[in-house]
């Protein structure tokens, strides 16, 4: 099964809960009225989009009557998908290519899978040729590095720990010096995920970004907030957080699969206007991939891609 066969499957609960009944409620209407509007405004609150987000999209539909795109409720969903795809790529910058060592910072509370997402990272960028390392910053949870180990001996990459409690700082500095010795192209980094501790996390962050600057210039590269798309619009509180905590350059969203809340991608998205970059729709090392808004949006809605529209002909 391809990625976005996943894609679409993983996403079946939403798009049950919140599209399916987009469908049904401007299928239930004659014409476009404000009831309609209401009962839209339902839909897409239930269906965790949050109240910012419905607020816009519902301003989007009325635009689209107004300039006659939308002239009857048959028009509603495709426009709405066109909407979601717009959103879903605002500010959606490419990671620019560098030459050299590439330093990620991967945030995000205790429980939401980072180490995980490290081993899923690591197993891709292995897949493109890329060499690895991984070093466990964070010194505070239990068995951290311990289970962080377990993914980097099944991938076969290096990994920089030291002993639980020790400084962050300094595992930053013994894996970025490491990584710039041996010419390793990706440096992916745990951190501590103490949010009730948020300043001695924002300062704990800040030492290690300071130590990794100081061995490899401009690190880090990227800084990427895990989310787990279970938690609904508790993941949309953490990502205010840590938006406000951290200087984030995009967001990792997981267990897609495994709700009926997948419309938090859009409240989260425009809650910190940064990059979704990947997403998560399964527990197989490869079902984390690199986020597509389009592909995302066509598989919510059930529509083809291109690719798959040509390979059909």
């Amino acid at each position: 099964m391809g990625f976005f066969a996943k894609l679409k499957k993983g996403l079946e609960k939403t798009k049950t809960s919140l599209i399916q009944n987009i469908e049904t409620v401007v299928c239930g209407y004659a014409k476009i009225d404000d009831d309609m509007y209401e009962d839209l405004e339902a839909v897409l609150l239930t269906g965790d989009v949050g109240l910012e987000t419905t607020e816009y999209i519902l301003q989007q539909i009325r635009t689209g009557v107004k300039t006659k795109e939308i002239q009857e409720g048959k028009d509603v969903v495709p426009y709405v998908q066109r909407c979601i795809t717009k959103l879903l790529e605002e500010n959606d910058t490419p990671v620019p290519t560098r030459e050299g060592t590439e330093v990620i910072f991967i945030v995000g509370v205790n429980g939401v899978g980072k180490t995980t997402t490290i081993g899923k990272l690591a197993n891709y960028y292995r897949q493109q040729g890329k060499s690895v390392l991984v070093a466990a910053g964070d010194t505070f949870r239990a068995a951290a590095s311990e289970q962080l180990t377990i993914w980097a001996d099944r991938i076969g990459v290096p990994i920089i720990k030291h002993q639980e409690g020790a400084d962050a700082a300094a595992v930053i500095f013994d894996a970025t010096a490491s990584a710039k010795a041996r010419g390793i192209d990706i440096v992916l980094v745990d951190t501590a995920g103490r949010l009730h501790t948020k300043a001695n996390l924002m300062e704990e962050l800040r030492k290690m970004a300071r130590v990794a600057g100081r061995n490899i210039a401009g690190a880090p590269h990227e800084t990427l907030l895990v989310l787990d798309a279970t938690t609904g619009q508790n993941a949309v509180s953490q990502a205010k957080l840590f938006g406000e905590t951290v200087p984030l350059t995009g967001v990792v969203l997981t267990k897609l699969d495994g709700t009926a809340k997948g419309g938090i991608i859009l409240s989260v998205k425009r809650t910190l206007g940064v990059p979704v970059r990947w997403v998560g729709v399964g527990e197989g090392i490869e079902d984390l991939q690199p986020f597509s808004a389009v592909d995302f949006a066509a598989a919510l809605f059930d529509a083809k891609t291109g690719a798959e529209e040509t390979a059909g002909k």
